[in-house]
């Protein structure tokens, strides 16, 4: 190897240094006459060629990563942490005064004090946690807490209402003769004792059954509500909202009846007579009295013939009203044991306060506002908990503040829509003053997108205050897209996934844009997004320019930096074509690539074309190898509009750039051609002793081995796997020196850089050295056969008490320990080499070993199943060792055919035999001719038709060129037509396109039609009078798609079926598989079959 090295490198110094043999012999005779010509100034010598190339090779370099589009898989390189995105405080909500902040803490400690409800599993019960938290976030010392403690527990308790909502029932039971009922139902709220409560003199009148002192008194018509109707159903929807004032949250109950209407009396017309209802007693029956009477002291005729029915009721104590509300299906019960209910019926409870005694609220302060205050003091608090520097926080509040939320929320009856505003107003605010997670802010958006869907509108005031909130963020997002690629850099997966959440949250508020009655934006979002893409791109232009290409520098200098500059607009395009593209025309259908592209190939093009100028009359090789450089990035960037389907680069402004580069380019080519020619020259000198040394290495390397007496018994030889090293090693290092000594390395391709005399010297040897390398594996792997066929012999010979893993892994455990020696003495390619023709050594072996066993048990085909397959997984390796592609090629098809059939039945056999001609296909269509029938089968008379129609282009099997053709129809497999015999046509002489038109009947049932592998066989025959007929060719028509068989023929008559056109065709070898399984099989059905096929084949003959 080292001589080969030396070889190189002299042959490299000569071409570098010295003139080609061919040009020494033409300059020599001129040389004693005329003085050689003075090379113009700057000019590189011959001499010179290494400074050349190699400003040459840097230049090229660059193109090799611009051949194609852009893969984001290479663009992204880093998931760092994504820049830190600009915060400032001024953007947040504003600062509240200490006056302020003392009355939301009286508010937030209102709310706890006075909750109300059952808490949640994840919510916190401890009221001192609640109260102690809340001393943390609004820093206040423990004299001045449990001062404002005690004045808020002075304070007057709120008041309590219960909003219920009565959605729908389902499963009531049926009341009407007509099988369904009337539902509806009556509601209200009871003390648990189950009388009456009579108001304090002392407490505000509420909402009670009973108004007044006097317990016979009347009854107002609101302590109870009544739902409406709902007619023959016995599934009611009513979706009607009713709320009822708490006297004690502790002992009342919601209580709800549903009735059966059973005549014409409107029940709100009846509640408002519930005045006139005295002298109740008890309450189990409170409901039903009061409709019976308001409907006895009515217009509808007597009580007993206008009896509602009952379908059940609840009860509900308000104390276990969950917190945060609660929509639930309750089971409906019965009024006692001897009523008989069925059914469930939605309700959405919530346990709010209609009355509260704090400065807040004195002061009109709505509880919207003071969730929003209250709710960025605990955002503000529980982020400040966190890393400074983090921006990956996704508003996870802990277990106090989302308790003291969920509270304040509840009593203040705040929507599910209104709550989804304010979480979003708060943290868009909150992420402008330091950054959180896009995904929690998208979260927050796809959240109130949904609740706006349901409910639609909010009081204007607060709808002012969202649009409000819209446009801060999206101001703030504008401004991190000017700077795009300062903040979302395209090199950074984490920033690029920022990028795309933070697109997506701008196109979520796109979605707003309709819903408002006062429109936040005053264009469209998508528009204003493109207008700060294109600012975004000029800064960032100018920024570069300024940097790297002064317009006040001298031109050559500028040259320097302007190639700098395309290079770096060169991988920005990349980038966004490559990353933002896609992000930003799928989500807000802005296309960012055009605009970016337009934008910046007009911007690079107006300052080269201003240096060409400046530069044209001051031409020298250096100016013109830095003109030529910047030309190529520019057509690469021209190039690169082009290779994107759809764009034409005509209209771009680089489109005739090309023009002022042509002197440049001019100078560049002669130089170019001057030095091209002498290196080609030595190339082409040196490369056949190059060869020829590589292969005679090659052949000594090999002979030394072979000389050498190797170890008894050894499998694995050390010395021949140095030698398949050095093989391999060689063909790569010969390789390498051939294409080094052409100039230049991958421009165009090896074919377009290579002169061909040395283009098919290196093909040349590439083969010699592969054949050498095959032939050094042969011999390694020739030490291994007799292992391995003692193995599978083993395996062969294991008897069937023992598992199959355990018959196998002697031949596994050889596998491992000589695979663990080759793995440390080959390289990659060598030991791949060494697998594949193991492989194929083992599955010869294995053939070998089923080919010398016959009339042998399904297990020992089973065991070898196993094997096979063992042996596939130990050779991939979990995708470290060889595709599954190529261990599941070549000769395992073969093997695992030969298994599969082993192991089935004798009737499986024969069926496999047919399936295996249905399956066949002629390769070559009109070699044996074609053949035209028409089948249908008969359903009421339960046979089957098969109607022979013509042949055409059949083979000329006589003398006279022609034949005397006639077709045999038989149905197969026999076992499932085991009565059918086959029927054959009349003989048509001297043709080879007969016509038949002959129709036959098979008496045959449709279930054994539908069976796998039926099938109608058509075996054409030439007719011979004087010796046995020839066979001309057969075909296969499966049952299966025959009309009349899957489904009865429907509408017009059957044989009006289109004719189907068989390619007649003989058997072949996967067909004849099946046939061999079945000569080994010593069963009568198995030789009868076969018995009867060679029968057949007497008069097939050999393919013509």
């Amino acid at each position: 190897m080292s001589t080969l090295l030396e070889i190189k490198s002299s042959v490299l110094r000569q071409v570098q240094v010295c003139p080609s043999f061919r040009r020494r012999t033409e300059e020599e005779p001129a040389s004693g006459s005329a003085d050689p010509p003075e090379p113009t100034a700057g000019a590189w010598k011959p001499g010179d060629g290494v400074e050349f190339f190699a400003q040459m090779r840097l230049i090229l370099k660059k193109g090799e990563g611009r051949q194609g589009l852009p893969c984001p898989e290479v663009l992204l390189r880093s998931s760092s942490p994504a820049p830190a995105e600009p915060v400032d405080p001024s953007r947040g909500l504003r600062t509240l005064s200490q006056e302020e902040v003392d009355m939301l803490y009286e508010e937030a400690l209102y709310t706890v004090l006075h909750r109300a409800g059952t808490m949640g599993p994840d919510q916190v019960d401890d009221e001192e946690a609640l109260l102690s938290y809340l001393q943390q976030v609004f820093g206040t010392g423990p004299e001045e807490h449990a001062a404002a403690v005690e004045r808020v527990k002075k304070a007057k308790a709120p008041t309590y209402a219960l909003k219920v909502s009565v959605m729908r029932a389902k499963n009531l039971l049926a009341k009407d003769p007509n099988g369904f009922s009337d539902p509806y139902c009556m509601l209200g709220i009871l003390p648990a004792s189950g009388a009456v409560r009579e108001p304090s003199p002392h407490k505000e009148q509420r909402f009670s059954f009973r108004k007044g002192s006097k317990r016979g008194g009347p009854l107002p018509a609101k302590c109870i509500q009544v739902t409406e109707v709902k007619s023959s159903t016995l599934n009611p929807v009513w979706k009607e909202h009713f709320l009822f004032e708490i006297e004690d949250v502790g002992t009342d109950q919601l209580h709800l009846d549903i009735w059966d209407h059973d005549d014409d009396v409107s029940l709100v017309e009846a509640c408002r007579k519930l005045n006139e209802v005295i002298g109740l007693k008890g309450v189990s029956r409170y409901f039903k009295q009061i409709v019976k009477s308001a409907r006895a002291n009515g217009t509808a005729g007597p009580t007993e013939d206008h009896t509602d029915d009952f379908l059940g009721c609840l009860n509900i104590p308000v104390r276990e009203v969950p917190v945060a509300g609660e929509d639930r299906w309750f089971k409906l019960e019965p009024r006692s044991s001897a009523s008989r209910v069925q059914g469930d019926c939605q309700l959405i409870l919530k346990l709010i306060t209609t009355q509260r005694d704090t400065n807040m609220s004195q002061r009109g302060r709505s509880g919207f506002l003071s969730y929003l205050l209250l709710l960025n003091r605990l955002l503000q608090f529980e982020h400040r908990a966190e890393e400074p520097n983090s921006s990956s926080w996704r508003g996870e509040l802990s277990g106090p503040a989302a308790t003291v939320l969920c509270l304040h929320g509840a009593q203040s009856n705040l929507s599910a829509l209104q709550l989804a505003v304010l979480h979003w107003q708060v943290s868009s605010r909150h992420h402008q003053t330091r950054t959180l997670d896009y995904g929690y802010l998208l979260g927050l958006l796809e959240d109130l997108q949904a609740h706006w869907e349901e409910a639609g509108s909010l009081p204007q005031e607060q709808e002012e205050g969202l649009a409000d909130s819209f446009s801060a963020f999206s101001e703030f997002g504008l401004q991190l897209l000017r700077q795009l690629r300062d903040y979302f850099p395209a090199t950074n997966s984490t920033a690029v996934y920022r990028l795309e959440l933070l697109l997506k949250c701008l196109g979520k508020l796109q979605l707003f844009q309709p819903s408002f009655e006062i429109c936040p934006f005053e264009t469209e979002l998508n528009m204003d997004i493109a207008a700060a893409l294109k600012r975004g791109n000029r800064e960032w232009f100018d920024k570069l320019l300024n940097t790297q290409s002064p317009r006040e520098q001298p031109g050559p200098q500028r040259l320097a930096g302007l190639i700098k500059l395309a290079d770096t607009i060169y991988e920005d395009l990349q980038s966004c074509y490559g990353i933002y593209a896609s992000l930003f025309h799928s989500i807000i259908k802005v296309d960012f690539f055009t605009l970016t592209f337009r934008q910046l190939e007009r911007l690079v093009a107006e300052e080269a074309w201003v240096l060409t100028e400046e530069l044209s009359p001051k031409m020298t090789l250096e100016v013109a190898l830095g003109l030529f450089e910047l030309y190529l990035t520019l057509a690469d960037i021209q190039r690169f509009w082009s290779s994107i389907p759809g764009r034409d680069s005509r209209s771009l402004a680089l489109a005739g750039i090309h023009a002022p580069f042509l002197p440049a380019v001019k100078l560049w080519l002669q130089v170019l051609r001057d030095q091209t020619k002498w290196r080609l020259q030595g190339a082409v000198d040196v490369d056949t002793d190059l060869c020829e040394a590589a292969l005679f290495y090659t052949e000594l390397l090999r002979k030394k081995v072979d000389a050498q007496p190797g170890a008894a018994g050894e499998a694995v030889s050390e010395p021949l796997c140095v030698v398949l090293n050095d093989v391999e090693l060689l063909r790569k290092a010969a390789g390498q020196a051939l294409r080094g000594l052409a100039w230049p390395e991958g421009a165009a391709g090896l074919e377009g850089t290579l002169p061909r005399p040395l283009l098919s010297c290196t093909q040349a040897l590439d083969e010699d050295l592969q054949r050498e390398a095959r032939t050094v594996t042969a011999h390694l792997t020739s030490k291994m056969v007799g292992d391995v066929r003692k193995y599978v012999q083993h395996v062969s010979l294991s008897p069937d008490s023992i598992q199959n893993e355990e018959a196998v892994a002697p031949l596994l455990k050889y596998l491992d320990e000589k695979l663990a020696l080759l793995n440390a003495s080959l390289v990659k390619e060598n030991l791949n080499r060494v697998l594949e023709a193991l492989w194929e050594l083992l599955l010869q072996a294995i053939l070998q070993a089923l080919g010398a066993n016959r009339d042998v048990s399904a297990d020992f085909y089973g065991r070898f199943h196993f094997t096979l397959e063992a042996l596939v997984n130990f050779f991939h390796a979990e995708g470290q060792g060889l595709p599954l592609e190529s261990l599941r090629d070549g000769s395992y098809k073969r093997l695992e055919e030969e298994l599969r059939l082993h192991q089935c039945s004798t009737r499986e056999c024969i069926e496999q035999y047919y399936l295996d001609k249905l399956k066949q296909r002629s390769m070559e269509h009109n070699r044996f001719g074609r053949l035209s029938v028409r089948c249908h089968y008969e359903a009421a008379e339960q046979r089957l038709a098969v109607e022979v129609l013509h042949a055409a282009d059949l083979l000329p099997l006589d003398a006279n060129g022609l034949s005397d053709p006639f077709v045999i129809v038989e149905l197969g497999p026999p076992h499932l037509f085991p009565l059918v015999r086959s029927q054959r046509t009349q003989v048509k002489s001297r043709t080879l396109h007969p016509v038949y038109d002959e129709l036959f009947y098979f008496s045959v049932p449709a279930e054994a039609c539908r069976r796998r592998g039926a099938c109608v066989l058509f075996t054409v025959m030439d007719h011979d009078w004087l010796s046995t007929n020839d066979f001309a060719g057969e075909a296969a028509l499966g049952l299966g798609s025959v009309g009349g068989v899957a489904r009865p023929q429907v509408g017009g008559s059957a044989r009006a079926s289109q004719p189907v056109t068989l390619h007649l065709r003989r058997p072949r070898a996967q067909v004849r598989s099946a046939l061999r399984m079945l000569e080994g099989r010593p069963n009568k059905e198995a030789q009868e079959f076969v018995k009867r096929l060679r029968e057949l084949e007497k008069y097939m003959e050999a393919d013509p």
